[in-house]
């Protein structure tokens, strides 16, 4: 990810909602070393913040609707999270929260492509996000799963402004030239029952090591770790409440 900081268009945070907070908070502790940090109040309704040291790098939150999955959500950072709301519904994509304000922090929505990959918009007031991008234990890539990848190109460009570029046969997404995520197509080989979503990454030292952490620690190892052809070493890992995310290798590794 060319992403440094919180900017306009691109991923700003990432929350993870369980249906086990107390569980995961000691699991990303063992997997990535996250300090967990939950908001007292009442009304945040048991919000936790997850830092590396002194710095913010994910959420995690209690499910608060029935039937609501546990799932990461990636967030993207905006000006105005009224009207990019307002132009995902115009350009066929839905408002599953209207924007709404986090106390003095920002205002947020949730929202969907037109395929139903879920994702949500940050406009940050108080707290612009993740404070740090392409570190180990930190976000360095987001990935978007679809089966509809010419309308996901459409649908994004339109609403985000974003650049396309290709690299070894991978769409990347980005913000001019600053790359920060890609797309991969859900094709013949997932079940129909995998929808379409948004898929976090998060960049480690060592992807073994941190493979095998993560299933000793509860969690199961979905893609093995693998080596990407012209890219990084990667795996993919569902934690022991259902929430999937990716771990790659630092550059050079």
């Amino acid at each position: 990810m060319d992403i440094t900081e919180p900017t306009p268009g691109a991923p700003c945070w990432v929350e993870l909602a369980t249906s086990d907070p107390e569980a995961a908070k000691g699991y990303y502790r063992e997997v990535f070393g996250w300090r967990a940090e939950t908001d007292p109040r009442p009304e945040a309704g048991g919000y936790t913040t997850m830092s590396l040291g002194a710095a913010p790098v994910a959420g995690l939150a209690p499910l608060y609707a029935p039937g609501q999955p546990t799932a990461w959500t990636v967030s993207f950072a905006t000006g105005d999270a009224d009207a990019l709301a307002a132009a995902v519904t115009e350009a066929g994509g839905q408002q599953l929260m209207r924007p709404m304000d986090v106390f003095d922090l920002g205002r947020f929505a949730v929202v969907a492509d037109p395929a139903g990959a879920v994702l949500s918009l940050w406009q940050a007031r108080a707290f612009a996000g993740a404070a740090l991008f392409n570190a180990p234990g930190s976000l360095g890539w987001v990935e978007l799963a679809t089966r509809d990848a010419d309308g996901a190109q459409a649908f994004y460009q339109r609403v985000f402004g974003w650049s396309v570029t290709t690299h070894a046969q991978y769409t990347q997404w980005g913000i001019g030239t600053a790359v920060f995520g890609g797309m991969s197509l859900l094709d013949e080989r997932y079940p129909d029952e995998v929808p379409a979503h948004w898929l976090p990454y998060f960049m480690v030292e060592d992807v073994d090591a941190t493979s095998a952490r993560a299933t000793e620690s509860g969690g199961t190892l979905l893609v093995p770790p693998t080596d990407v052809p012209e890219g990084p070493r990667v795996a993919m890992i569902r934690d022991a409440q259902g929430g999937v995310f990716g771990i790659h290798g630092t550059p050079g590794d």
